[in-house]
């Protein structure tokens, strides 16, 4: 097999795709930052995105069907930074921090 064949497999994009997952997972679980968890949470979205690709490529019969589901996460994780960017510029202005240590006054 040679560097050019190498597209040819999936995976290849699955071990990508867990590889995104990992480090989303590993950045929302040690940034103490809201934006890094946010940002941790779009490297989760890119992750399923391309494992939706990835199984539409390789293995549907129909290649719209995963090419729409992957518009339809790009539009969830859209509204997600709109909604979360609100949260935080909301959350600085009464805080003055965006770490979440300092947030301990949001407990229920």
């Amino acid at each position: 097999m040679n560097l050019l064949e190498l597209h040819q497999q999936p995976g290849v994009y699955l071990v990508l795709a867990a590889f995104l997952m990992g480090a989303g997972i590993y950045g929302f679980l040690r940034r103490r930052t809201l934006i890094g968890m946010l940002i941790s949470g779009e490297i989760i979205f890119a992750a399923a995105s391309l494992n939706l690709m990835v199984m539409n490529r390789f293995f549907a019969p129909d290649p719209a069907v995963g090419q729409v589901f992957v518009l339809f996460i790009m539009g969830l994780a859209a509204a997600e930074v709109a909604i979360a960017l609100s949260i935080i510029i909301a959350v600085y202005r009464n805080y003055r921090s965006i770490g979440s240590r300092e947030l301990t006054g949001l407990k229920g």
